[in-house]
């Protein structure tokens, strides 16, 4: 099967980056087996239902302001797949999920600004996710784990996020990672790898520094959904850690 991932995405700039991590992210897509399709579940795409793309060419969206004029003439023309999100309404309903299609939603830059750096060809068709941050991590686990099935069927599934994202706390001029913000990421390191769920879904009790790396979820979530694609294996394994502006994580994890 072709592995889960959990891919932080960090700011929207990225792209027109080249740094330690977008040469990571270059060379990961060259390095994985190649995906008939990919699920990808991004932080920018919340909503209180699971929704659940199914627009024939999804649009690139430009949903962030102030950036250099060359980000809003990026696209990433990748094709939408309706058979795949008609599967995965059905692997929803039968887990009790409630899910909808949404034929209008194009991909949002926390889809397309790690699928443009890992596929730039665009030639794999996608079908994005929504994330509902207001779920326990239990839940999300459920979603993924719902996903794991098209996984055996070449189906890569990204979830895109960041372990710690507080906005108010970044130092744009700081190349040093705060201290706070590695003790989070160890203590989650150290659980994923040893699938510690108990843990993982307190993380909000247990981990070191919990409100501050993630004051608002919608950026941890996705780590919850890709584990869950992984469930019938349990094994992760991270493939990158950084940090930008002294707070930003950019951590990678493949589960297989």
């Amino acid at each position: 099967m072709v592995p889960a991932l959990f891919v932080a995405h960090g700011i929207p700039s990225i792209v027109l980056e080249s740094s330690r991590y977008t040469k990571f992210l270059r060379q990961l897509g060259m390095l994985l087996p190649k995906p008939t399709g990919i699920v990808i579940l991004s932080a920018h795409w919340e909503d209180a239902v699971q929704q659940i793309a199914a627009a024939p060419q999804p649009e690139t969206m430009y949903d962030f302001f102030g950036y250099l004029p060359q980000l809003y003439e990026m696209t990433y023309p990748a094709s939408g797949d309706l058979v795949l999100s008609l599967e995965i309404e059905s692997l929803f309903a039968a887990e009790g999920i409630r899910c909808e299609l949404n034929h209008h939603r194009g991909l949002d830059h926390g889809a397309w600004s790690v699928l443009s750096l890992m596929y730039p060809a665009a030639a794999i068709p996608v079908v994005a996710l929504s994330v509902n941050p207001k779920l326990v991590p239990e839940e999300q686990y459920r979603i993924g784990k719902a996903l794991l099935p098209l996984r055996a069927k070449n189906i890569m599934i990204i979830g895109s996020g960041g372990t710690v994202h507080n906005l108010s706390k970044l130092q744009w001029n700081n190349d040093a990672a705060d201290r706070w913000a590695i003790r989070f990421d160890q203590w989650l390191a150290e659980a994923v790898s040893v699938w510690d769920l108990e843990a993982l879904f307190d993380y909000e009790q247990r981990a070191p520094y919990a409100a501050d790396a993630a004051p608002t979820k919608e950026h941890l979530m996705p780590l919850f959904i890709a584990m869950g694609a992984g469930d019938k294996h349990r094994s992760g394994r991270l493939l990158h850690q950084q940090y930008d502006y002294g707070t930003m994580s950019l951590m990678t994890w493949m589960f297989k």
